[in-house]
């Protein structure tokens, strides 16, 4: 058992290489403050042969490690993911995925547990650290180790892995990655929200990272120098050059001639039958030499490097834009008739159609999971249909990616959002993509944004996002505007900026090569910051701010503040006088501890009826006021009146009438209506009242039971 120490953002991070998971190729565990995370990674015997690299990262959360017994009582144990799970797993994976050999075809799975969790640390950055140096230390081949870290901001200062409050308190919440080339950072994994941040402000963060980076870096290569095993070699396979030269020669220019064109059906339809094409060539001239599989990788290696070269040599693009040029957009918004809001967003042949719900406050969403138990009121959900790639597949729940893209948005998105105090709605907006050909997550900030807008949601700002692509040879490379299919498949990039003009609202990055310098960084932030801004002004054309007026369909919610100590009274035994108000006036009720109701109906007149209603429950009852009251109590010295509603006061027998009362029934019966006025309250709450004889009532303030 041998424990390694680093001191990280005034903390102690110790890993401890204790085998506890002996049979897996590599694994450690990973400690700051008392969160733990175990990591493992384990490679398959047997090559699959699937076409891609089959790797498998999940992140898993213990509910033991937070000290909770959740789940369904007849369960009682974790069941699937959370969203907040799965997010943690594609971080981790799109930083290790870009450094394993793009040949190796044995299952690798990388499993990271979070045994323990100390309410402070953040499990995610430990989980990638866990994996990447379980991976160095194995004899699985890889290319790490990669350094992690986040950074927050709190009042303009930057601060190294910030725990869970000053994370609540930060304009800034970014999680970089890196590899170190050559004496320099280079960042291969970025996930980033921010409200409207500058984008000197990331390249800052960047700079303050970068030391950080390289220590932990150096920290990781120290383990696996003393622990680390040989790297399982590969299968060298020798190319075939012959068949090369041969499948050269029966492609010429019309491999060229089929990838080169603007419209992408056309253009994988072409490409697909070019590629039949070259299979039957193949079997026809090889038959029984099993080489068609040799020949179809190398078809996608000769794609690979075309559109490489014409964007980085020739600045050429498949569909003959220039590198900067952004691809045709139109917007538009209340396309359907009984939603609350909506918006759609066309950017080249990618579609989406955001769709906005307003619901009541009791419509959050409860979570409860190992690391958030609370409410969230504002949700972006993201569908991508097969239909929008023309494709032909079983419809099953939301995957990996959909969550992913969906809470993307969401982050982009709620930066702008009405605080609660503003705008108490819960809001839901549902993202379905159409037709996709690149970057369907940026497009859905622009349409949702447009719902938003259009459903009368103050949000503070549009939002808008853009994917800025890479083609790296060497030290030769070009940035890409406005990716599309081939572009981000065959490219080495996809940077999704999304923000408002005032600034970025969230990133996520993720590459296929070792990771980018700070130049690229720098010129990616800045030119999706302008073509950001062009897709605003588009917008603007179309819907420049939200609705003065909320949707008519929207329901209505409206407020009242209550003392906490007569929500008892609001809500009867039982819920009996709640319920009532609910069956009667037709509205649903919320109340918050503090004492904030949220009454929210169809009806505006429904909400208001129920508002007085309850006003009348919680109000209390001042000397000198005058109050229509029916008899609900006699007893020998007096009566009780209902003068508001599960508010009662007495009648002292004495004043009852001017002259001597011998007996209460002689003046007032059970069931009377009479008209009373408040003498005084005393000092346990009891209202004392006095009989108004042959007085009308004409005063505002005299309120008729219900």
């Amino acid at each position: 058992m041998t424990d390694y120490k680093l001191e990280m953002g005034g903390r102690e991070l110790v890993v401890n290489m204790n085998e506890l998971a002996e049979m897996a190729n590599g694994s450690c565990s990973v400690r700051y403050g008392d969160t733990v995370v175990l990591s493992t990674a384990v490679m398959s015997q047997q090559e699959r042969d699937l076409g891609f690299f089959p790797l498998t990262v999940d992140y898993e959360e213990r509910y033991y490690a937070a000290g909770k017994i959740l789940g369904s009582r007849y369960i009682r144990r974790e069941s699937r993911p959370s969203d907040e799970a799965i997010l943690t797993s594609r971080l981790i994976d799109r930083a290790i995925r870009p450094l394993f050999p793009p040949r190796l075809r044995k299952e690798i799975q990388v499993i990271l547990t979070c045994l323990s969790w100390d309410r402070e640390n953040d499990p995610d950055i430990l989980g990638l650290m866990g994996a990447s140096l379980s991976l160095s230390v194995s004899n699985i081949p890889w290319s790490g180790p990669v350094a992690c870290l986040r950074i927050g901001r709190e009042q303009g200062s930057l601060i190294l892995n910030p725990t869970y409050k000053q994370r609540e308190a930060s304009d800034l919440d970014l999680v970089l990655a890196g590899v170190e080339r050559r004496g320099e950072i280079f960042v291969n994994m970025i996930e980033a929200e921010g409200d409207q941040i500058p984008e000197e402000i990331i390249l800052a963060a960047y700079k303050f990272a970068e030391p950080e980076l390289k220590k932990i870096i150096a920290f990781q290569n120290k383990i696996a120098e003393d622990l680390g095993q040989k790297k399982a070699s590969l299968k060298e396979s020798k190319p075939d050059l012959e068949l090369e030269k041969e499948i050269k020669k029966f492609l010429g220019k019309r491999l060229k001639e089929a990838l080169f064109n603007q419209g992408k059906k056309e253009r994988g339809t072409n490409v697909n039958e070019l590629k039949e094409e070259l299979a039957h060539f193949i079997e026809s001239e090889h038959e029984g030499e099993n080489k068609t599989e040799l020949a179809r990788e190398f078809f996608e290696k000769e794609i690979d490097k075309l559109i490489h070269q014409e964007a980085i040599k020739e600045e050429k693009r498949v569909d003959g834009r220039k590198l900067d040029e952004i691809r045709q957009i139109s917007t538009q918004v209340g396309l359907l008739p009984r939603t609350h809001g909506s918006g759609l967003f066309q950017r080249g042949q990618t579609k989406t159609l955001s769709i906005l719900t307003l619901g009541a406050p009791g419509d959050v969403k409860l979570l409860e999971g190992m690391e958030i138990v609370g409410k969230k009121r504002f949700m972006h959900h993201y569908n991508f249909p097969p239909y929008s790639v023309g494709e032909v597949r079983p419809l099953r729940g939301p995957g990996r990616r959909d969550i992913g893209h969906g809470m993307l948005v969401e982050k982009a998105l709620l930066p702008v959002v009405p605080d609660v105090d503003q705008f108490p709605y819960t809001i839901r907006v549902v993202s379905e993509i159409l037709s996709s050909n690149g970057s369907t997550s940026m497009a859905s900030c622009s349409s949702a944004s447009l719902a938003l807008m259009d459903a009368g949601v103050p949000t503070s700002a549009a939002v808008a996002g853009i994917s800025i692509g890479l083609m790296q040879e060497g030290r030769n490379y070009k940035l890409l505007v406005d990716i599309q299919g081939p572009e981000d498949h065959h490219g080495d990039m996809d940077f999704k900026v999304a923000g408002t003009k005032n600034g970025i609202t969230a990133i996520q990055m993720d590459v296929k090569i070792a990771g980018i310098s700070k130049e690229v960084l720098e010129e990616s932030l800045s030119l999706a910051k302008k073509i950001r801004i062009q897709i605003l002004d588009k917008m603007a054309q179309t819907l420049p701010s939200p609705r003065q007026k909320l949707s008519p369909l929207a329901p209505r919610i409206l407020t009242l503040q209550i003392n906490p100590e007569k929500i008892r009274e609001v809500i009867g035994p039982g819920g009996k006088v709640i319920n009532k108000i609910i069956q009667d006036c037709g509205v649903l009720i919320d109340i918050e501890d503090s004492g904030l109701v949220f009454v929210t109906s169809e009806k505006e007149e429904s909400a208001l009826q129920a508002l007085d209603w309850i006003k009348n429950i919680v109000r209390e009852a001042k000397p000198g006021e005058v109050f229509e009251g029916k008899v609900k109590r006699i007893l020998d010295f007096g009566a009780f009146v209902e003068i508001l509603p599960g508010q009662e006061g007495m009648i002292h027998i004495s004043q009852l009438a001017p002259h001597r009362v011998r007996r209460v029934e002689d003046v007032v019966k059970v069931g009377d209506t009479v008209q009373v006025k408040v003498l005084n309250i005393d000092e346990q709450g009891r209202i004392n009242l006095t009989l108004l004889q042959g007085k009308q009532n004409t005063k505002a303030q005299i309120i008729s039971s219900k």
